[in-house]
């Protein structure tokens, strides 16, 4: 039986933050692992899937300055696609173990689940420790109908060699409109299959409807209020069945319709730890109902922080901080932006236009930028932005659609997490002509 100061859980990226923390702290630290080291980002999410719309990218931009200086068209070559991105990935397991050994923190590798208080089993080892981090994170789900092991996920998608060339993605979240978007550009027959008709509930709907205009335009078929009923293998493909006699028939669907805790099988009723399909309880300091138990990442039930890697990196330096005394303060999140990553990008931060509509202490203001020079000179087909201040003028939040959305959305996430006013971004030089130039006309 082998002694730690703390046993994280989880080999993705808020577990290995956490663990290289500790270390660098003077923690005997060790951290298992049962899939892929290095978690769910770099070797199946969001990492090998921002190497494909890098094409993308290349794709869009290149058709929109067609007749402006550029000649020719673009096509995206699948097979070659998937071995750069394979050439990424392929490296990312290895790599993070080296250097998990490298910094001498004790790696174990085999399923973990909790035997006892203090005590976790992995394989034919049990490891005590004084405290455990859970950083299991998600997989993905399919639906409960029937057929539905006929379905793909995300997971499958990333590592296709080939592009089937009909898809259905059933979902109206961020990974179907991700990665519908891709397979579009690459020359897929796309299909979204949406159970309402309000998809990305989570961001501002008009600039939502404008997403989808923009991608229905490039050829992406949406099926609005669909439920599903039917999968079903066919000699012509998958055959998709549901309720208003829909039918439709594709090489290959995927289910984006959300993801799971990876809770279930720790044990976790053992050490009194609560949890449902949405993930662990915790409380402000990301302890769980078990004193000596805390949890990061995806894994944790959060309601209003969105799970992203990002997240799950702040919260393994809070949890160093914390394990090693360096602070007791509750956990304090600042503003977080999401993004959806396409052609175009729908990015938004802090408060929503939709939550200032109930109070008089903000306002929206709206402006559609698309004649702006840093988005003429690019020939970007619709550039908007949302912004929301409160009475003293500083922002407090924003929503963003255009190619460079992103890019736009972290400079405001740092003026809201700054306080900063309209004073205070015209005390401010920046290079010119660029995105942040623009900054001082959206107040």
């Amino acid at each position: 039986m082998q002694s730690f100061d703390q046993i994280v859980i989880g080999g993705g990226p808020g577990g290995l933050a956490l663990a290289y923390g500790l270390k660098a702290a003077g923690k005997n630290v060790a951290i298992v692992e049962e899939n892929l080291w290095g978690g769910t980002c770099p070797n199946r999410g969001c990492d090998p899937k921002k190497i494909l719309v890098a094409a993308v990218e290349a794709k869009r931009h290149a058709e929109q300055l067609a007749h402006a200086g550029l000649d020719g068209t673009t096509t995206i070559n699948w097979p070659d696609l998937m071995r750069n991105k394979f050439a990424y990935t392929d490296a990312i397991p290895d790599d993070t173990l080296q250097g998990l050994q490298h910094s001498e923190i004790t790696t174990f590798y085999g399923h973990a689940a909790f035997t006892s208080a203090g005590h976790l089993a992995v394989g034919e080892e049990t490891l005590t420790a004084a405290q455990f981090i859970l950083a299991t994170g998600q997989r993905p789900v399919r639906p409960a109908i029937d057929g539905a092991q006929l379905l793909q996920t995300s997971t499958d998608f990333l590592n296709w060699r080939q592009l089937p060339k009909q898809i259905a993605f059933i979902g109206g979240g961020y990974i179907a409109f991700e990665l519908a978007d891709i397979a579009n550009a690459a020359g897929a027959d796309v299909h979204v299959i949406l159970r309402h008709d309000r998809a990305l509930r989570a961001f501002d709907a008009e600039l939502v409807k404008d997403l989808r205009d923009q991608l229905a335009k490039a050829g992406v078929h949406f099926h609005e209020n669909v439920t599903l009923t039917k999968v079903a293998k066919t000699s012509t493909g998958i055959e998709l069945t549901g309720d208003q006699q829909f039918d439709l028939t594709v090489a290959a669907a995927v289910a984006a319709t959300g993801r799971i805790a990876n809770v279930d099988t720790l044990n976790l009723e053992a050490v009194g730890v609560s949890a449902d399909r949405h993930g662990v309880v915790v409380n402000d300091h990301l302890q769980t109902t078990n004193e000596h138990i805390y949890a990061l990442g995806d894994v944790v039930a959060k309601k209003s922080i969105p799970k992203l890697t990002p997240v799950a990196g702040f919260e393994a330096r809070y949890l160093t901080d914390t394990l090693t005394g360096a602070h007791s303060e509750a956990i304090q999140y600042p503003a977080i932006p999401t993004v959806v990553f396409g052609m175009p990008r729908l990015a938004q931060v802090g408060v929503s236009p939709a939550e200032t509509t109930t109070t008089t202490d903000r306002r929206v203001k709206a402006l559609d930028m698309t004649h702006w020079y840093t988005y003429q000179r690019i020939h970007d087909p619709l550039a908007k932005v949302k912004v929301v201040l409160d009475r003293q003028g500083r922002l407090v939040g924003a929503s963003a659609l255009s190619t460079i959305a992103d890019e736009l959305i972290n400079y405001l996430t740092a003026l809201i997490n700054q306080g900063a006013t309209v004073a205070d971004v015209n005390n401010q030089i920046m290079a010119y002509p660029t995105p942040a130039s623009d900054l001082s006309y959206l107040f």
